[in-house]
């Protein structure tokens, strides 16, 4: 499975300390009291990621090492958990629903197109076992209809407290709660978050996957909080988890000797 072995940072705060961190290939948990520097280590890794993705120049002193030996890159996704304004007229101009109006609201909105590419390569799958007359044909496109339909699962039983549950008659991600049509931009924070973070799980379709979240539990109830790696690992077990908490929910569900502090890793 691929995933990141190793990250090496240079010259983090001007050259006054060095990273060097060796990641699990399924969960790894940043921990440090406030300003130790969680976030900006996470970060410089998404933005080497992203320039390497889009073929740019990087230059910013972070080294990745990958496992397996051979490996020259990794699929990935960041999720971003708060919840601020919309206020790019750039990012507006784009968006023809104007209910969008947070960075949670936006992520949805792009989910919804990956949503739409999954269920397409889900059909395809299907039609290829049938058209190719696989041996059990049948019992194989049911195992690929079962993920989707466990991921919708999983989304009516958290959100059953408030009556919400997944209208499984759309194309897109579109919810009801008691028989009236809701859209996912007017759920709460944390409903929006939640879905958020699995739809994108889901939309990997169980691929090696690293996933970056900074402090996910934020806008989460405690007993999501508690649940949220397990629920991750649950719809992809090929993720690798990269993730920075101040929560101890989030790790009490058997990830203790997951976490690292960030004095740890510093030289």
């Amino acid at each position: 499975m691929a995933h990141i072995s190793r990250i090496e940072i240079e010259s983090l705060w001007s050259g006054l300390h060095h990273v060097v961190w060796d990641l699990r290939p399924d969960v790894n948990i940043l921990s440090g009291v406030n300003g130790v520097g969680k976030s900006t280590i996470l970060n410089r890794v998404v933005k080497y990621l992203l320039n390497v993705d889009r073929l740019a120049k990087t230059d910013d002193g972070v080294t990745l090492t990958y496992a397996p030996e051979g490996t020259e890159q990794v699929r990935f996704d960041v999720i971003r958990s708060f919840d601020r304004p919309l206020i790019s007229r750039d990012i507006l101009s784009k968006v023809a629903d104007i209910s969008l109006h947070s960075e949670l609201d936006f992520q949805l909105y792009q989910l919804q197109r990956r949503y739409l590419d999954y269920q397409v390569n889900m059909s395809n799958r299907m039609v290829q076992l049938f058209t190719e007359n696989a041996p059990d044909a049948q019992q194989k496109a049911q195992e690929i209809a079962s993920e989707k339909n466990h991921f919708f699962d999983l989304i009516d039983q958290l959100f059953a407290d408030t009556g919400k549950r997944v209208n499984r008659s759309s194309n897109e991600i579109m919810l009801l709660q008691y028989n009236e049509n809701l859209n996912p931009y007017q759920l709460s924070s944390g409903e929006k978050q939640m879905l958020i973070i699995l739809l994108t799980v889901l939309v990997q379709n169980r691929q090696p996957y690293t996933l970056f979240m900074d402090e996910p539990e934020i806008s989460l109830h405690v007993e999501w909080q508690q649940r949220l790696i397990g629920l991750i690992r649950d719809l992809n077990p090929n993720a690798q988890i990269i993730l920075t908490t101040h929560s101890p929910a989030v790790i009490m569900d058997g990830w203790t000797d997951c976490v690292v502090d960030v004095e740890d890793i510093l030289v």
